[in-house]
C-alpha cells in the first residue's frame, strides 16, 4: 500500500460531500475552519444541493467531484465534509484509474466507508478514517484529535496509535496480530457483502464502529460478517466507538453481542478504540500494515 504525499501549509484542500449535503452557512464555516488551519480551499459545487432530503446531488455528480478532486493537480488532500447516506449510489461512477494515478490524502468515516474499502483495494492507496470538516473540525476539533489527525497524514515514521489520555484501550481477546487494516462502519461493511468492494479480511486486521442503532441491528450485521467468513478469516479485530447503541436489557451490550459472534474464533480483539462517531475521533490509516499486541494494548502502523 502507498501512503500519499504529506500536506504542507499553503496547500489546497478539496472539500466534498459524497453522501449528504450541508447548508450554505455551514459550508462557509467549513471553508473558514480549513483556512485557519493554514490551507487554501477548493469546494465541490454540489455540497449544498439537497436531493431527496438526504443526498448532495445525484450519484454521477457526487462521484464526478471525487474524480475531479483526485485529478486536479492543485488539490493535495481531499476532506469529506460529512457522512450521511447515499454513498452506495456513487460507487459504479468512480474512476479508479484516476484515483490510482493521482494518490492523495483522503479523509472521512461513516458513510465514507464504501470509499475507503474501494480505494484501498482497487487503488493500492492508504486513506484516513478520521475527522470530517462539518462533523468534527468546525465545532470541536480538540487537541488530541487534531494531533492524531496530523500525525497520521504527515508521519515521517511508523505511526503509534494513541487513544485520548483519559480513555484506555481494552482487551476482549488476548494475543498478537499483524496485517493490513480494513473496515469501517458496521452497517456499510455488512451492506458491501456481494459487491466488488466487500472487504477482503483474510490475514487482515478488521476495524469496526457503529452509531445510534439498536443492539438487534448490531446482531444482524455482525453475524452477517461471521456467516460470510469475514471474522474467522481476519488476523485480529479493533472495535471502535459504538455510540448510542440501544438495548432494553442493559446487561447485554454491544461487547456481549460481538463476543458471542466471535465464539470459536481465536484472534486478538481490542475495543474502545476512539475512532468513529464519538466526541473525539482519533485517525486510523486504512490500508496500512498494522501490528496489534493486547499485552501492551499497542497498535502501530508501518509507514
Amino acid at each position: 500500500m502507498r501512503y500519499p504525499d504529506k500536506l504542507k501549509k499553503g496547500d489546497t484542500v478539496g472539500l466534498i460531500c459524497t453522501s449528504s449535503c450541508v447548508s450554505e452557512e455551514r459550508i462557509s464555516q467549513c471553508v473558514e475552519t480549513i483556512e485557519k488551519l493554514g490551507y487554501k480551499v477548493k469546494v465541490a459545487d454540489n455540497v449544498t444541493t439537497d436531493l431527496a432530503g438526504y443526498m448532495a446531488g445525484d450519484a454521477v455528480v457526487r462521484a464526478r467531484w471525487v474524480n475531479r478532486m483526485f485529478e486536479c493537480p492543485d488539490v493535495k488532500a481531499i476532506f469529506c465534509i460529512r457522512g450521511g447516506d447515499g454513498s452506495s449510489r456513487i460507487m459504479e461512477h468512480l474512476d479508479y484509474d484516476v484515483i490510482r494515478n493521482n494518490p492523495k490524502i483522503f479523509v472521512g468515516y461513516s458513510d465514507v466507508t464504501n470509499l475507503h474499502l474501494a480505494i484501498n483495494q482497487n487503488c493500492d492507496l492508504v486513506t484516513s478514517h478520521g475527522p470530517m470538516v462539518s462533523s468534527n473540525m468546525v465545532d470541536s476539533f480538540d487537541e488530541e484529535s487534531k494531533d492524531s489527525f496530523f500525525e497520521a497524514i504527515n508521519a515521517e515514521s511508523d505511526i503509534v496509535f494513541r487513544n485520548p489520555e483519559a480513555i484506555p484501550v481494552k482487551v476482549l481477546k488476548e494475543g498478537k496480530a499483524e496485517g493490513i487494516l480494513v473496515g469501517g462502519n458496521l452497517s456499510l461493511l455488512s451492506a458491501s457483502m456481494g459487491t466488488p468492494y466487500e472487504p477482503d479480511t483474510d490475514g487482515k486486521i478488521l476495524f469496526i464502529e457503529e452509531v445510534a442503532d439498536p443492539i438487534t441491528k448490531i446482531e444482524k450485521w455482525i453475524y452477517h460478517l461471521r456467516n460470510a467468513g469475514k471474522l474467522a478469516g481476519c488476523s485480529g479485530i479493533l472495535l471502535g466507538q459504538f455510540t448510542k447503541i440501544k438495548n432494553d436489557d442493559e446487561n447485554y451490550d454491544y461487547i456481549s453481542c460481538i463476543k458471542d459472534a466471535l465464539e470459536g474464533i481465536s484472534i486478538p480483539v481490542m475495543y474502545d478504540i476512539q475512532s468513529g462517531h464519538g466526541k473525539q475521533i482519533m485517525t486510523l490509516p486504512m490500508g496500512a500494515k498494522c501490528k496489534m499486541d493486547t499485552s501492551s494494548c499497542s497498535i502501530v502502523f508501518e509507514r
